[in-house]
Parts: structure tokens; C-alpha cells; sequence
């Protein structure tokens, strides 16, 4: 069995139920729906997307990407077929990154899917298109991201309730890092250190460069680093109960 036998399977379970259908409606009406209300699209003449639209999407993945994520472990080790998958000839990677890159899929097409805003942007000016697609590859980015994190939670728990909960906090902790207030508040509670890690953590000054249309190696480099340690991290943890 190999990892794109795997995807296959898993991207065939997210459409032959309501969850993927659920969760792309739901972000399709939060980030059009804030885009033209709180974002203001029409009024702020905004053609890049950079504030109107883009900068809610971290906001709405740190919500809606871990409650596509939470299954994806933890459904394995209640129902026990995690110990079926061992008795199978298919390595660790290949079911993590057979479960990882449909639970993107999802999310690509989600994505994908607001294209109207595009052309909309695109009929009333001249903006920038390579800005906006360098926005479109951010924001896939920061939603692959917090899907790595979730994965990693629900290697370690067999409650979907409980990788919701714990992968949703660490999200909006990646979300929050970024701000100022954030961070001084966080800095009378924890050692200077402390609040550093934190900061250095954060998504939002890898994810504001690209939202701006810059295509940085450093920032591309820290998002694939981030989700590798994620997912080796899943690896590990995988292994040692499969040992």
C-alpha cells in the first residue's frame, strides 16, 4: 500500500461525508463574508487583497483547519485500525503523507474555490496579479501549517475532542505571537525567552511577506521546515507504538 493508495482513500472518506462539504461553505462564507464586511473590499479599493481578504485567513484557519485535521490519528487509535495499519506492508511516511496531502487537498480546493474574488478584483482595476497569487501560496502555507500541528496532536491522543481543543490553542497562540499587545502582555508572565520562542513561532512575519507579494526564500524555507518537524515529529510518535 502506498502513500498515494492512502491519499486516495483518505480524500475519498472527506467527500463521502459532510465534513468537507461543511468546512469548504463555511470558509467560503467567512472569508468572502469578511472580506466584504470588516475588510471593506468595496469601499478600500484594496486590489492587491492584501488587507480585505488575505489577512482574515489565518483567522479562519486557526479554527477550521484543525477540525479537518483532528481525525486524522486520533479516529485511527479509537477505532483501533491504527494496529490494522501496522500489519500492513506500508511504512509510517507513507500513511502520513498519504493523510497529510489529502487534508491539504481539502483545503486547496476550499481555497481555489474564491476565485470569484479574483475576477471581481481583477473587472474593477489593474491590481497586481503576482502579488495576489503570492497571497494565494501564503495562505496555503499557513493552513499547511496548522494541519501539520493538528496531525501531531492527534498522533498523541485518541480524542478528537481533545486534538480540537489542543491544536486549536496552539494555533491562535501562532496566530496572536504576532502582535505587539500579545506579546507585552505575554512578557509580564515569562522570561524574555520565554516570550521570544513564542515570537519566533508566529506566522504572521513569513506570512505579511508574502501577503505583501514578496516570495522570500527565508520564508518558504521556515514554513517547510515547520511542517517537516511536524510530521517527523508525528513519525516518531507513530513508530514507538507501533514498535
Amino acid at each position: 500500500m502506498s502513500s498515494c493508495t492512502i491519499y486516495k482513500r483518505e480524500l475519498s472518506s472527506y467527500f463521502s461525508q459532510p465534513t468537507a462539504y461543511a468546512i469548504i461553505v463555511i470558509f467560503l462564507s467567512l472569508s468572502m463574508g469578511l472580506a466584504f464586511s470588516f475588510g471593506k473590499f468595496m469601499s478600500i479599493g484594496d486590489a492587491s487583497l492584501e488587507w480585505t481578504f488575505f489577512f482574515w485567513q489565518p483567522w479562519i484557519y486557526m479554527l477550521l483547519a484543525p477540525a479537518v485535521g483532528m481525525k486524522l490519528w486520533a479516529d485511527e487509535q479509537r477505532t483501533g485500525t491504527i494496529e490494522l495499519l501496522g500489519t500492513f506492508p506500508v511504512s509510517t511516511w507513507s500513511c502520513i503523507l498519504g493523510k497529510f496531502f489529502a487534508a491539504a487537498t481539502v483545503w486547496l480546493v476550499a481555497l481555489l474555490l474564491t476565485f470569484p474574488i479574483v475576477i471581481t478584483v481583477n473587472y474593477l482595476g489593474n491590481p497586481d496579479n503576482g502579488a495576489i497569487l503570492a497571497g494565494y501560496i501564503g495562505s496555503f502555507l499557513v493552513c499547511c501549517t496548522f494541519l501539520a500541528i493538528t496531525m501531531l496532536v492527534s498522533a498523541c491522543t485518541r480524542d478528537q475532542v481533545v486534538c480540537l481543543i489542543v491544536s486549536v490553542a496552539i494555533c491562535v497562540t501562532m496566530v496572536l505571537c504576532g502582535y505587539d499587545d500579545f506579546t507585552r502582555e505575554l512578557g509580564k508572565a515569562a522570561s524574555p525567552g520565554a516570550v521570544e520562542a513564542v515570537v519566533s513561532m508566529g506566522v504572521w512575519d513569513h506570512f505579511s511577506s508574502l501577503n505583501q507579494g514578496l516570495l522570500r526564500l527565508q520564508d518558504l524555507v521556515w514554513f517547510a521546515s515547520f511542517i517537516f518537524v511536524c510530521l517527523l515529529g508525528t513519525s516518531a510518535i507513530l513508530s514507538s507504538k507501533r514498535a
